[in-house]
């Protein structure tokens, strides 16, 4: 991965789940936990559980309620928020995230997270994970009601936080998020190259892609 010019950067956007976090947690919830506890709460076998989610998360994917426990709460008949708890000793830091952010921050640039999680869910994570002090705003897409897929998020999130797309860092591990960013003018632009520690690397695309975190320090 190319070093990034740090001279023409002001601000750094930054994702949570699998950029920041790993995004094992997340993956071991939706993927295997919630299946299992639904077919145990609603009496159901696993295999006709994953039956009744699959069409579910297929149809609200990348869409705002995808990423609300609200919605999955009730439309799923079973305490989402309370479920995620159960595999809460899950969630952890990235390698190195943080000595990245500290020296983000120590080099006197705008930091702020931008993630589609939950206010619930950002909650949770930060009890576990100290992110918050690195930060100078902490914005779910849920407050904007659009998710970052969305080219309306990203006209919310410059009208609100007022910066400036072509001096802009943004780290996400989702292609269509980083599409989205790129259409609205983020100049700089990262994916992440393993966002879950037990998945192995993924393609990127067409976008280059964090490995290492003290990578991204060079030249700061």
């Amino acid at each position: 991965m190319p070093s990034l010019p740090w001279h023409a950067i002001d601000t750094v956007l930054l994702d949570m789940d699998g950029t920041l976090l790993d995004l094992h947690y997340d993956n071991h919830f939706w993927l295997e936990h919630l299946p299992q506890r639904y077919a145990e709460l609603h009496g159901v076998s696993r295999a006709m559980a994953e039956m009744e989610l699959q069409p579910l998360f297929e149809r609200n994917a990348g869409q705002l309620q995808w990423y609300c426990l609200d919605f999955w709460t009730s439309e799923l008949k079973i305490p989402v928020r309370e479920l995620k708890l159960e595999t809460a000793h899950l969630i952890a830091l990235r390698p190195d995230a943080d000595t990245f952010l500290e020296a983000v921050k120590q080099a006197g640039k705008r930091v702020i997270l931008i993630t589609n999680a939950h206010r619930d869910s950002l909650s949770l994570k930060l009890e576990r994970i100290e992110l918050a002090p690195y930060f100078e705003r902490l914005i779910s897409s849920h407050d904007y009601g659009f998710a970052k897929e969305n080219p309306q998020f990203w006209h919310a999130l410059h009208a609100d936080a007022g910066f400036d797309p072509a001096r802009s860092l943004f780290i996400d591990d989702t292609l269509p998020i980083l599409r989205s960013a790129r259409d609205f003018g983020v100049k700089h632009l990262l994916a992440v190259k393993e966002p879950d520690s037990q998945k192995g690397p993924k393609d990127t695309a067409e976008f280059a892609a964090v490995g290492g975190y003290r990578d991204l320090i060079i030249g700061l």
